[in-house]
């Protein structure tokens, strides 16, 4: 399991309002390449939006599904990227000093190959990724908010 945060110089309310953009997805999350579609009723819980990750002509087609919606506190995906397995991401928000949050994303392997990966090599890589996630959804939250 992975755990990353970071400090964003924008309140909870805007971090949600580009989480509830399935259209941004690919915008702040590391290794979506483009969005194919998000289903009408998104972010309601069970909605999916549905994406791919790589690059041309190596795409891979799935989806990521919304397990919880919980504004401006709590989200919870099942992200899908096979054959490489399935992953549950949490994301938790909660106001830090003047005006500004700190977002909490844990994800973890939850099937598939990746699952199989003893903790501490599975969590390098995805750590990496977390880290450079949590920038660009403080880039877009923080926008949002000035």
């Amino acid at each position: 399991m992975s755990v990353n945060r970071r400090v964003i110089a924008a309140p909870p309310e805007a971090v949600f309002d580009v989480l509830a953009n399935g259209w941004l997805f690919p915008s702040w999350v590391v290794g979506a390449s483009r969005m194919r579609g998000v289903d009408a009723h998104w972010p309601a819980v069970g909605a999916r939006m549905h994406h791919s990750v790589g690059a041309w002509p190596a795409l891979i087609d799935d989806s990521t599904s919304l397990l919880e919606w919980d504004p401006p506190r709590r989200a919870v995906m099942r992200a899908r990227l096979w054959p490489i397995g399935e992953a549950t991401v949490q994301l938790d928000v909660a106001p830090h000093g003047s005006g500004g949050c700190e977002v909490t994303i844990t994800e973890e392997p939850s099937s598939g190959p990746m699952a199989w990966v003893p903790d501490p090599l599975a969590e390098i890589p995805i750590t990496v990724r977390n880290n450079e996630t949590l920038r660009r959804l403080a880039f877009l939250a923080e926008g949002r908010a000035s």
